[in-house]
């Protein structure tokens, strides 16, 4: 989560909303990183976990990332967790929760659609308070302007 939370500091310092993203691999080892995007790129699918989703599938050369861990600062959306299910993701874990938007538990479980074939493990609230931090003072400074 370490790693993550440097990623949304580097997205918030470069204007794009601090989420950060690590897919980890069966061993623990870093396969990517990676902040949000959004602004830069045009993109809007250009979140942190889908940018590091797709950064380690090209690494390991396959979209299925069974055995991996996706950590994230802020509680996957919708798209997202659409994404680490379809990425087969064994874990997802993640910071601060997303009353507004998120989809692991909150607002929606995407995650936990007994209708779905792959259902990862959740693990939330790890570093919640730094992740929701991050978050909060990007905003504040936002609304001074």
């Amino acid at each position: 989560m370490r790693l993550a939370l440097a990623e949304a500091v580097t997205a918030g310092a470069r204007g794009e909303i601090p989420v950060g993203a690590v897919v980890l691999g069966p061993l623990g080892e870093v396969l990517s990183a990676a902040g949000n995007d959004r602004e830069s790129s045009a993109d809007p699918t250009a979140h942190a976990e889908v940018l590091a989703l797709r950064q380690a599938a090209m690494g390991r050369g396959q979209w299925r990332l069974g055995g991996c861990t996706l950590v994230v600062t802020l509680e996957p959306c919708t798209m997202c967790a659409g994404a680490a299910v379809q990425a087969r993701v064994d874990r997802i874990v993640y910071g601060a929760v997303d009353e507004k938007g998120g989809a692991v538990g909150s607002l929606w479980d995407v995650v936990r659609d007994r209708r779905l074939n792959h259902r990862p493990e959740v693990v939330m609230g790890v570093l919640e308070g730094e992740c929701s931090s991050v978050l909060k003072r990007f905003f504040a400074t936002r609304r001074i302007r």
